[in-house]
């Protein structure tokens, strides 16, 4: 890796700051995160132990040590609240991927991973062809644009999500449409988002940071990278280089663009000449420092002139980003998850996120 190296998007290196929270600062968030972190971590280690419990017998012993070491280790940086250490909701869910990995539980999520792949796979054909039949270029991307952001929907991170999820099997991308706030959103900068794609300038190379698998990154990120690709556009699609959650990791991500591929002409031809590729972004867990890309990413970023940065999700573009600035234009896609923060950001559950930036000198 070359972390605190790469600066190839950053636009200042001595400032930026990935965490939008402090929890050593903001006593009301520290109020609240701790004890959701207190409440996720009996959710993830039911999960953990659900993932090995048939094929080994060691499965229950290490989930409980898993528990009981985040937990000893998240009271250990609520008593150092004082520390001048920026603790931000990255570093909880770093904690959490890390300890399962200490504890034997490499990708806890991996079967709930591939069932919603390939589901989600066969669907796209029909996808793509609601979208080509919309003849209108604003009226296309507006429905590109909802589609990543209802895709987003689809984080087994997020319980107000998880319970939606159990309780309604057929749970889709088309419900999930209808789930998300109705415009104008929490922070809307769509028209802006818009009216740059009607300019005559195309980008040279989109850098797509996406979240999670299934309905998210087949239904909603496949389709909006066609159409950069379609537009001229060359098309990074960069994924987690280790499993954290129902995140999909790049050498899903690999695999899943094989499959798409047969379905697809476009993305199939532009793979084939390498107009589209699949990265790891170096992270580990669900958020995303930019000072943390792996060296051929921070290459391939540099050599192909990226000009178009998109990131998606809670983890990467809400705990992380939301107030980051890069240099090259930006578009940040996430559907706010959890009330607190979305109450925080004068919104509610399952506010929109849409937050476009030029760039600028």
């Amino acid at each position: 890796m070359c972390e605190l190296h790469c600066n190839v998007l950053v636009k200042d290196s001595n400032t930026y700051q990935p965490d939008t929270l402090d929890l050593n600062k903001d006593k009301e968030a520290a109020a609240y995160w701790f004890p959701c972190f207190r409440d996720l971590i009996e959710k993830f280690a039911q999960r953990a132990l659900e993932s090995q419990r048939a094929t080994d017998t060691s499965a229950e012993e290490r989930a409980n040590q898993f528990r009981s070491s985040y937990l000893s280790k998240l009271q250990e940086y609520q008593s150092q609240s004082e520390s001048h250490k920026v603790l931000g909701i990255r570093e909880l869910l770093e904690l959490n991927d890390a300890q399962l990995r200490l504890h034997g539980f490499r990708d806890p999520w991996q079967e709930q991973k591939k069932t919603e792949n390939e589901e989600a796979v066969p669907l796209l054909s029909a996808r793509l062809q609601e979208i080509d039949a919309i003849k209108s270029d604003r009226e296309r991307w507006l429905e590109l644009v909802r589609g990543v952001l209802a895709g987003n929907m689809f984080d087994w991170g997020a319980q107000a999500v998880t319970n939606i999820l159990q309780e309604d099997a057929s749970f889709g991308l088309n419900a999930a449409l209808e789930r998300i706030q109705k415009r104008p959103w929490l922070m809307d900068d769509l028209d802006a988002w818009l009216q740059r794609l009607q300019e005559e300038e195309i980008h040279k190379c989109a850098a797509i940071f996406v979240d999670n698998s299934g309905v998210d990154v087949v239904l909603g990120i496949l389709p909006f990278a066609r159409e950069l690709l379609k537009r001229g556009t060359k098309v990074l699609l960069c994924a987690n280089t280790e499993p954290s959650l129902n995140d999909v990791t790049s050498s899903e991500l690999t695999a899943i663009l094989d499959c798409c591929n047969c379905s697809c002409p476009v993305l199939k031809r532009a793979c084939s000449e390498k107009r589209l590729l699949v990265f790891g972004n170096g992270q580990r867990g669900p958020c995303l420092d930019m000072r943390t890309l792996p060296q051929d990413l921070c290459e391939a970023l540099k050599t192909y002139q990226t000009d178009l940065l998109i990131i998606e999700g809670m983890g990467r573009a809400l705990h992380t980003n939301l107030y980051a600035r890069f240099n090259c234009e930006t578009l940040k896609l996430a559907v706010v998850k959890n009330k607190w923060l979305a109450q925080r950001l004068g919104g509610d559950t399952f506010a929109v996120i849409c937050k476009y930036e030029p760039l600028t000198s």
